[in-house]
């Protein structure tokens, strides 16, 4: 069962859960980036959108996709997106440049600069992400 911070209005996954209360505009989270970055995350979240039951927020330096708890993290950073997703298996090889493993899921990451990197892989990744917290399959 999710919960929702009171003061900052995300859902995160149990009741009081820590996270960075800070509820911000993703808009800010894109100031004084490269353009490119910007029409790249507007890819991801087109296709997110296009999921079902998936919130969004944004926090100090991130944005967040939650569905029964968080499935997608978009970092924008000065000439990147950094992209953590989670998989049930570990996967080493190109375009992940680093994993983790975080409670059962494996974290893993990606680095982005230009729209043409949000390709089939990247967005089969985030279906996958998503799907491993969908308590219907």
């Amino acid at each position: 069962m999710s919960w929702k911070c009171p003061k900052c209005d995300r859902t995160l996954k149990n009741a009081n859960q820590w996270h960075c209360c800070v509820n911000q505009d993703i808009d800010n989270l894109f100031e004084n980036k490269q353009g490119e970055l910007v029409y790249a995350f507007d890819e991801i979240l087109s296709f997110v959108y296009d999921l079902k039951s998936v919130e969004i927020s944004a926090t100090k330096n991130c944005v967040v996709f939650f569905k029964t708890q968080t499935f997608l993290v978009v970092k924008p950073m000065k000439t990147v997106l950094n992209i953590k997703f989670y998989l049930q298996a570990p996967f080493n090889g190109y375009p992940i440049f680093k994993t983790a493993l975080y409670g059962k899921q494996h974290a893993h990451h990606i680095r982005i600069s230009t729209i043409e990197e949000v390709n089939e892989t990247l967005l089969k990744f985030i279906k996958q992400s998503h799907d491993l917290f969908n308590p219907d399959k």
